[in-house]
């Protein structure tokens, strides 16, 4: 048995994107920069591919900027105004942000930036007054993580983004768990700024993009060649942004269907993970990505989920202890602390992303499997459930 359950980590290239990748890898492989043929049928493949994207989220082509991935998309939203203007100023961001916000505001700080992180309640939401309550004079720039990777949180990014330009604040959000499962429409939402990644959508790794409102200028994070536009130096990986670009297209077909089945499976997991004792669900039981479950082991300890995923893979499945980008670390997860976890339990929690591949045998199987794999675990490591 081999059954994959991490798609919130990555997600493997689907045939018809591989398909487009090898054909253009082949035939339309030029610097779209260069005059030639060769050039011009690489430009081409890519403003098409720019087109696909910006589709997925209802965008104009033009305000698409292709990037290495969500982690230079959003280390570039978050840098821009320190770019603009290095002049210390305020930053509000969440306290459950992906590590590639949380980072990067770390680095602001210790440049003498002053930074808010909105606090959470239990279900790792934020609450529209405290975004209102913590805007100063000097804010230059408000970022919220969509869809939380490690909870599966959804956060009200309309009505803060809503708060942000009623006091006329640059608003971005990381949409990286969000793009290709739920709508967006950023023709209706006053987003200034948005992270994109491909391989959370069935494309190739290494590719993203960040979308930047029309008539809106940033700096740019990479200087050299000016592609891009100007925003954005280095030569395109063609073939990778190509397969981004079908990886859009196919999502934004399939999303109303998709996003339905994978909320019955999701749900199914949830009910039968709620039959174990031990277990606790984590995250927003309702505004939630309709991929995502996680749970804490109650009275988990140190290593209690790096633990579990070792032993769910050696039963045949693939999940995560948290975030694929923090699942090596043996520090409390700074997510389920915010939301008022204990240290402990902070150490236990475990993730399961459900995919295009995933069917209701293998949640069921997967169910029993974390059974067995709870059962086998060292009692070092659980105390008295909570």
């Amino acid at each position: 048995m081999s059954i994959y359950l991490d798609y919130s980590a990555t997600t493997p290239m689907r045939p018809e994107v591989l398909e487009r990748f090898t054909t253009v890898a082949q035939e339309q492989w030029g610097n779209a920069a260069s005059l030639h043929q060769w050039g011009n049928r690489a430009a081409l493949v890519l403003e098409r591919s720019r087109q696909q994207v910006a589709s997925l989220i209802r965008a104009e082509p033009e305000a698409i900027a292709f990037t290495s991935g969500g982690t230079e998309s959003d280390n570039w939203a978050i840098l821009s105004p320190y770019l603009a203007d290095p002049q210390p100023g305020h930053l509000i961001i969440s306290a459950v942000e992906h590590s590639a916000i949380a980072r990067p505001a770390a680095w602001l700080e210790e440049r003498g930036w002053q930074i808010t992180r909105l606090p959470v309640d239990c279900h790792g939401r934020i609450h529209p007054a405290d975004l209102t309550s913590a805007i100063r004079p000097n804010t230059r720039l408000i970022s919220v993580i969509w869809g939380q990777s490690e909870v599966g949180t959804l956060q009200p990014i309309a009505e803060l983004a809503a708060i942000a330009h009623e006091h006329g604040i640059l608003f971005h959000t990381d949409a990286v768990q969000v793009a290709g499962r739920l709508p967006i429409d950023v023709q209706r939402l006053p987003i200034d700024l948005l992270s994109l990644s491909s391989h959370k959508l069935y494309g190739p790794q290494g590719v993203g993009a960040l979308y930047i409102r029309p008539g809106l200028t940033i700096p740019p994070l990479l200087q050299g060649g000016n592609q891009e536009g100007g925003l954005r130096s280095g030569t395109p990986p063609v073939p990778a942004i190509a397969a981004f670009g079908e990886a859009a297209q196919l999502a934004a077909a399939e999303l109303p269907q998709e996003r339905l089945r994978l909320q019955q499976l999701r749900d199914r997991l949830i009910a039968l993970l709620s039959a174990e004792s031990r277990l606790k669900l984590t995250g927003d039981p309702v505004q939630r990505l309709p991929h995502h479950v996680s749970v804490v082991v109650r009275g988990g300890g140190s290593g209690t989920g790096q633990q579990l995923v070792r032993a769910m893979n050696r039963l045949g499945f693939g999940i995560s202890a948290g975030s694929a980008c923090n699942s090596g670390r043996s520090q409390p997860s700074p997510v389920l602390l915010a939301m008022g976890y204990s240290p402990q339990e902070a150490l236990a929690g475990i993730r399961f992303s459900l995919g295009r591949s995933t069917q209701m045998a293998d949640i069921e199987a997967a169910a029993i499997a974390l059974r067995s794999a709870l059962h086998s675990l060292p009692q070092a490591s659980l105390l008295s459930p909570a």
